[in-house]
């Protein structure tokens, strides 16, 4: 009994967030918070009574006010190459993707931060889905709370959780402070631990928020470019309209010169006829030549070359593989890092850009993509 009292959920408290809640909501000691972080964190353990340094009057004060509750996983579906995707779902009907993509020795987990995306970028399965709301830090972490007990549940799991990328369903910078709050909690040693530079952030182009994000975070940033000028970028991610090239680019400057150990990579989608000729590659060395000459400094920028992942209803194709490797040799002909990003998860609709999840769409965009589909003939079965 609790006698009414709503429970806070603990994974939606960083470490400061927890000796608060402690202190001032328990009257107790804050290194008490330090202790449950490891259990939750550390143990993958939701059960106060398991909680065994910790004394049974406390135990009974979490009981009544506290409660860990991650996400719940509705099913969860292994790759042939050793992807891993879940789907966990969310409040009244939502869900949401998370995917966990082991090679060589590391394991990368892309997380979700919104149910849905109201971006449209044009390319993405996801912007087909429309947009509902915002995840709870909890909901965020609790996708890094379920891949990590997953990895500890496997055994002789020989890739470990490595690296977190905010790169799932939603725009982070959309829901910042649930996001940062999050990410406090991945690279915090009483919760995941992880590296600063091995917690990535990917933007579509928020300018107010990346400037805010240098400031209050340490973390890696990624930018979503996918064309060298405002003409196309504006058509493939509509939020150019706002935030153009070189205003975003100016973002980019301003948060390298912040942080002046840390690279900034540009995510490039490639595809057929449309983003992925030679000059489109060399506007893009353009772009990346001045962005070190601002900053003062070289290799800025990395430049990641995604190939297109189709899902129905699309009309963009993958480049060819020749196309893609031609871009890639005039960038770092340029002097600009590139590398190709091998497309992983793909059999199980788990690859960047074919996350869906389950959206109870607020904006209508589902119903108008759902409409596309039915003129064209494609059943939108995946």
């Amino acid at each position: 009994m609790n006698d009414g009292i709503a429970k806070q959920n603990l994974l939606d408290l960083d470490r400061d967030g927890l000796e608060r809640f402690f202190v001032e909501t328990l009257d107790e000691k804050r290194f008490r918070a330090h202790q449950v972080m490891k259990w939750i964190y550390h143990r993958h353990v939701t059960d106060f009574e398991l909680m065994t340094d910790i004394g049974k009057t406390l135990r009974g004060k979490l009981q009544q006010h506290a409660q860990v509750l991650p996400p719940n996983v509705v099913f969860e579906k292994p790759s042939t190459d050793g992807t891993h995707k879940w789907l966990l779902g969310m409040d009244g009907g939502n869900a949401i993707e998370t995917v966990l993509i082991p090679d060589k020795g590391r394991g990368t987990l892309c997380v979700s931060s919104q149910v849905g995306c109201g971006l449209n970028c044009q390319f993405c399965s996801t912007a087909t889905q429309g947009f509902n709301r915002n995840l709870s830090t909890a909901e965020i972490i609790g996708q890094v709370w379920v891949a990590a007990k997953h990895l500890g549940n496997v055994p002789h799991f020989q890739r470990k959780l490595t690296n977190v990328v905010m790169m799932g369903m939603g725009e982070p910078l959309l829901n910042f402070d649930n996001v940062v709050r999050a990410m406090n909690i991945m690279r915090d040693d009483l919760g995941f631990g992880l590296a600063n530079k091995r917690v990535t952030l990917s933007t579509a182009g928020l300018v107010p928020q990346i400037d805010r994000l240098s400031e209050e975070s340490d973390v890696s940033l990624a930018v979503s470019l996918h064309a060298p000028t405002d003409e196309l970028r504006t058509e493939l991610v509509p939020l150019n309209k706002k935030y153009p090239i070189a205003v975003l680019m100016a973002a980019c400057v301003r948060y390298a010169q912040r942080k002046p150990r840390t690279s900034i990579t540009f995510e490039y989608t490639m595809m057929k006829g449309v983003n992925d000729q030679p000059e489109h590659a060399r506007g893009l060395a353009a772009l990346m030549r001045k962005l070190d000459a601002k900053v003062q400094r070289t290799n800025t920028a990395k430049v990641n070359l995604i190939p297109f992942n189709p899902f129905p209803g699309t009309r963009f194709e993958r480049s060819d593989e020749t196309d893609i490797r031609a871009f890639q040799t005039l960038l770092l002909e340029a002097g600009v890092l590139t590398m190709v990003r091998r497309t992983r998860g793909d059999d199980i609709d788990a690859a960047c850009g074919q996350l869906k999840g389950q959206v109870l769409d607020r904006t209508r965009r589902q119903a108008d993509f759902r409409r596309k589909l039915e003129a064209q003939g494609v059943s939108d079965a995946a």
